[in-house]
């Protein structure tokens, strides 16, 4: 008789869990210049999209557009994501964001570069669904932007008051070094620039409350005189009232006395 052996399950190795690093261990910048132009951008759209709870930016920060592959990345030096909220990432995992990919990004050339790194990094965006990428280099005051038609992004021939599509910013490399425009006209200013106009407004606000309240003040020193004035003019008129009352009695006496106050 054949004895019988109970099979016991085979042992299965617990699931692997897939880091993906917040950061890639490169610089956010090479220099001081690079560091300028980053800044500037991701500022000016953080202050653009302000009042839209819908509109994430953010700037050098690693985006994984497959899951289960963190070498596939890059940390563009800013990106704009319409349609996710905004909010603290370590990282930008895409299949965490309702699959949307950064639709804008931004790449501030440094000398640091080289071209075939650039040639991948415009692969990638075209590859995992960007619809515009502007590049600028700011050593040459050069910019250079791509725009997604029928699938692939596509060189703009003319940047010269391009206007983005997505945000509404206009470029105007002819100036030097390059200027960027809010739909509303104002153009991109540093954080140290916008507080030195904000306190500029402060100021001028201060001296305008001042002026005004030196304007009250007169207004009210004038009311002051006027109500004074007629004051005054009420205590003559009562004066003459009671002259004039004087007069009338002292001409009844006189005349109970048989005198014409007339001929005195």
């Amino acid at each position: 008789m054949t004895p019988v052996t109970a099979s016991l399950p085979t042992p299965t190795a617990p699931p692997i869990a897939v880091e993906y690093p917040d950061s890639d261990g490169q610089p956010m910048a090479e220099n001081t210049l690079q560091f300028e132009w980053i800044t500037l951008i991701k500022e000016n759209l953080d202050w653009l999209f302000a009042a839209d709870p819908q509109v994430f930016v953010a700037g050098d920060l690693l985006w994984y557009p497959v899951e289960g592959n963190p070498k596939i990345r890059q940390a563009p030096d800013a990106l704009v994501v319409f349609g996710r909220p905004k909010g603290y990432r370590g990282s930008y995992r895409q299949w965490q964001e309702d699959h949307l990919p950064p639709q804008v990004v931004f790449e501030i050339l440094s000398p640091g570069n080289r071209p075939g790194e650039m040639s991948r990094k415009l692969l990638f965006y075209q590859q995992y669904g960007v619809e515009e990428y502007y590049l600028y280099d700011p050593d040459s005051n050069s910019l250079e932007g791509w725009i997604r038609q029928e699938g692939i992004l596509d060189w703009i021939e003319t940047v010269q008051d391009w206007v983005s599509p997505r945000l509404g910013i206009r470029f105007d490399p002819s100036a030097d070094p390059l200027v960027i425009y809010r739909p509303d006209g104002e153009s991109f200013v540093s954080y140290g620039e916008r507080s030195r106009q904000a306190e500029q407004e402060r100021q001028r606000a201060e001296q305008e409350s001042q002026r005004a309240e030196q304007e009250s003040q007169r207004a009210e020193q004038e009311s002051q005189r006027a109500e004074q004035e007629s004051q005054r003019a009420e205590q003559e008129r009562q004066r003459a009232e009671q002259e004039s009352q004087r007069a009338d009695r002292l001409a009844a006496k006189l005349r109970e006395l048989g005198l014409d106050p007339e001929v005195l």
